[in-house]
């Protein structure tokens, strides 16, 4: 709790307002509105995979949203006037905190969208699309995809260790996952990190507000297990913890879908920095991505759930990829691009980081871990730690608090990015040779 005699009147403006946008966006559970029920994967199997889901704007409109749009609407540009007022048209944290509110009036019109055209389109605003090009002439998403699908198959053959058994179980997974972030959150022994088992899961695991959840049926390997604990629990859990410990902006603890974008490029930053991901989950990454051009590009839940059955998912496996990319629309009309955060996050966090080096900025690095926060407000979460409106990350993974070592590393990835691959390849081609 924030004792407010200890803030000046526009550190407790700065909070009062910070504390209305936490509160507004609470009932706003985005996945849990585009979630399917199991009876459609049900029919689905019933129909051995011949006949689309059935699911249509009509069966969205029966599952109401835990709020009303038109109310919560209204909340969120009462509260962006009010912060123009109180803080100034130019105000730092202002300007966050209202940039805040419009993407929250976005998310609830992409949700009253659910199972209508538009709703891929406001996905595609808020998370991106496969097409999209980093700076003119950039390569696409669907690019990266591509090229690592040309590499990643040549590599599985060394995932065939015992790193690579499936031999741990959900409960086993959470007193092993337990241990390790126990020591990671060592700082603060009240906050206990909590590791859960859930029925009601469709991917593996998942970092919520308060633990980290494992899919009860799901199977476990030793660097599955090397994944979450730098992924969901370094990343995601840290920053959450990171974001609640802020006295006055403690909007940071929340993320809208620009943070997610961020948050997920640095949880997979984090699992190459740590040398914790493998050739299989990359892959995973790289189908998704081909998976939403193609429903970019008009093909359906079949067309999809087939793509990733050739990709050796089971049936099970290859139906819950597909619902990823379909959830919130229908099985004709388009992908929610969510599941592009991870490839898009990565590339941009990686360019910000070796810019950051090449410019002298190393200063502003850790200040990605501070909180649900988003590559464009890093300079001005910088100023707002100087004013003593925010306070410097506590869990920060090692790799980011030796900044001397990261620059030595990244400095020579600065040259390495102007040598041409295909031109060392040639003049390589006897030493490479098989």
């Amino acid at each position: 709790m924030t004792h407010k005699k200890h803030l000046n009147k526009e550190q407790i403006c700065v909070h009062e307002l910070s504390e209305r946008l936490v509160n507004a966006q609470r009932p706003i559970r985005i996945l849990d509105a585009l979630k399917w029920d199991t009876s459609i994967q049900e029919k689905f199997f019933k129909h051995k995979a011949k006949v689309l889901p059935e699911v249509t704007h009509e069966y969205y409109q029966q599952r109401a949203l835990s709020f009303d749009p038109d109310t919560k609407q209204d909340e969120f540009y009462t509260l962006e006037r009010d912060i123009r007022r109180n803080l100034g048209q130019f105000s730092a944290v202002g300007s966050i905190m209202q940039r805040m509110c419009r993407e929250y009036r976005e998310v609830i019109r992409m949700l009253v969208a659910r199972g209508t055209p538009e709703f891929s389109a406001i996905a595609q605003e808020l998370y991106g699309s496969t097409s999209d090009v980093f700076y003119a002439g950039a390569p696409t998403l669907n690019d990266l995809a591509n090229t690592l699908c040309q590499t990643l198959p040549s590599l599985a053959r060394f995932e065939n260790s015992p790193a690579d058994e499936k031999h741990y179980s959900a409960s086993e997974a959470v007193d092993i996952l337990s241990e390790r972030l126990s020591h990671y959150f060592a700082h603060d022994p009240s906050k206990k990190v909590r590791v859960v088992v859930s029925d009601d899961m469709v991917a593996d695991a998942a970092a919520g507000a308060e633990a980290i959840k494992l899919r009860s049926d799901a199977m476990f390997s030793t660097r599955d297990l090397k994944v979450l604990e730098v992924h969901e629990g370094w990343v995601h859990l840290g920053t959450t913890l990171n974001g609640l410990e802020q006295p006055i902006c403690t909007f940071l603890s929340k993320g809208p879908p620009s943070s997610t974008v961020t948050q997920e490029g640095l949880a997979i930053l984090m699992e190459i920095f740590t040398f914790s991901s493998f050739p299989k989950r990359i892959q995973r990454i790289a189908d998704r991505i081909r998976a939403i051009s193609m429903a970019e590009q008009g093909a359906n839940f079949i067309d999809v759930f087939n793509y990733f059955q050739a990709q050796e998912m089971n049936p099970d496996q290859a139906y819950n990829a597909s619902m990823r990319v379909f959830r919130g629309s229908t099985p004709t009309l388009g992908p929610f691009t969510k599941d592009l955060s991870y490839s898009r996050g990565f590339v941009m966090i990686f360019n910000y980081i070796r810019l950051a080096v090449q410019r002298g900025l190393l200063g502003r690095i850790p200040l990605l871990f501070v909180g649900k926060t988003t590559l464009e407000d890093i300079h001005i979460l910088e100023d707002l730690v100087a004013e003593g409106m925010i306070l410097p990350p506590r869990y920060v993974p090692p790799q980011f608090q030796d900044l001397a070592a990261l620059s030595a590393w990244l400095c020579f990835s600065l040259f390495f990015s102007k040598l041409d691959l295909e031109k060392l390849g040639h003049d390589f081609k006897g030493l490479l040779h098989a």
